[in-house]
C-alpha cells in the first residue's frame, strides 16, 4: 500500500534537509544536488507524488514497468522526466529510447551501438550516463573503471547520444560501518575517474548519479549531483510491479 501524499511530502522534506546539511558540510550549493524519486515496484501514483511535490525526475528499473506507468501519468505531469536506472538489455534499447528521457545504466559498447541506432531511427539525441562499477563489486552491473576511457570514447563518437556523466552503485556490507567505507571508496573513485576523463576528453561530464537512501550524505560529500531515493520516500516496495 502506497503511503498518502502528506506522508510522502514530510519524507521528501526530511531528505531534502539531509541533502542541505550534507551540502553545507561539503561547501556545496544544495541546488546542485537533485533528489530523484525511485518509483520502481510502486504504483503510478508514486510518480504523481514526485511531480506534485516538485521533483524533476523519477527513476525506474525495468523498461516495461516504466513505459506502463508513464502512460498513466504523463498527461497530468508532462514535465516530469523518466529515467531508466536499471540494467538495460540491448534488445530493449529501442523501446527505452522511445519512452525514457535519459538512460543512466549504459555499461557496454554493444549497448551504445544499439542506443545510437535507436536514437537515429527515432530522430532523437538520447542523453545517457555511463554506469561504472567503481566499487569493483562482482554483484553489480557496470563497466570496470579500467574500461571507462574506452567506453566514453566510443560514446562520444555516437551522433545520437549525449553523455551527461557517470552513475554507480556502492557495494553492500555486513555492518553500517562497512557499508559507509564501501560507499566512500566507491564514490571517491567515481569522482576521481570523472575528473580525469573530463579533462582528458575535454567534456564536462557534469552528472554524477551516486547515492541512495542509506548513503546519500557520503555521496554528496564526494560530489554527487543526483541521489536516487526510493524506500525513504515511499516506504517498503510493493511485491507486484505497477
Amino acid at each position: 500500500m502506497l503511503i498518502d501524499y502528506d506522508e510522502f511530502s514530510r519524507r521528501a522534506d526530511a531528505i531534502r534537509a539531509q541533502i542541505a546539511d550534507a551540502c553545507a558540510q561539503a561547501g556545496r550549493d544544495p541546488a546542485s544536488v537533485e533528489l530523484q524519486a525511485v518509483t520502481k515496484t510502486h504504483p503510478a501514483a508514486a510518480a504523481d507524488y514526485a511531480a506534485r511535490y516538485g521533483l524533476r525526475s523519477v527513476g525506474e528499473n525495468r523498461v516495461q514497468e516504466g513505459v506502463e506507468k508513464r502512460a498513466q501519468t504523463s498527461a497530468a505531469f508532462p514535465a516530469l522526466r523518466w529515467e531508466l536506472i536499471g540494467h538495460l538489455q540491448s534488445n530493449k534499447a529501442k523501446v527505452a529510447v522511445q519512452h525514457f528521457d535519459r538512460i543512466q545504466s549504459v555499461d557496454s559498447e554493444k549497448l551504445l551501438m544499439h542506443l545510437d541506432r535507436a536514437g537515429s531511427e527515432a530522430g532523437k539525441t538520447m542523453p545517457i550516463l555511463l554506469q561504472i562499477n567503481a566499487g569493483n563489486d562482482p554483484a553489480k552491473f557496470g563497466a570496470e573503471p579500467a574500461e571507462a576511457a574506452r567506453l566514453l570514447e566510443s560514446a562520444l563518437a555516437k551522433k545520437n547520444l549525449q553523455v551527461d556523466g557517470f552513475m554507480t552503485i556502492a557495494p553492500l556490507g555486513p555492518t553500517p560501518e562497512e557499508i559507509a567505507r564501501h560507499a566512500e571508496r566507491t564514490f571517491s573513485n567515481l569522482r576521481a575517474l570523472r575528473d580525469e576523463l573530463a579533462a582528458k576528453f575535454g567534456v564536462p561530464l557534469r552528472e554524477l548519479s551516486m547515492g541512495m537512501s542509506g548513503d546519500l550524505a557520503i555521496a554528496v560529500a564526494a560530489g554527487s549531483t543526483i541521489v536516487r531515493v526510493g524506500t525513504a520516500l515511499f516506504g517498503a516496495r510493493e511485491t507486484a510491479a505497477v
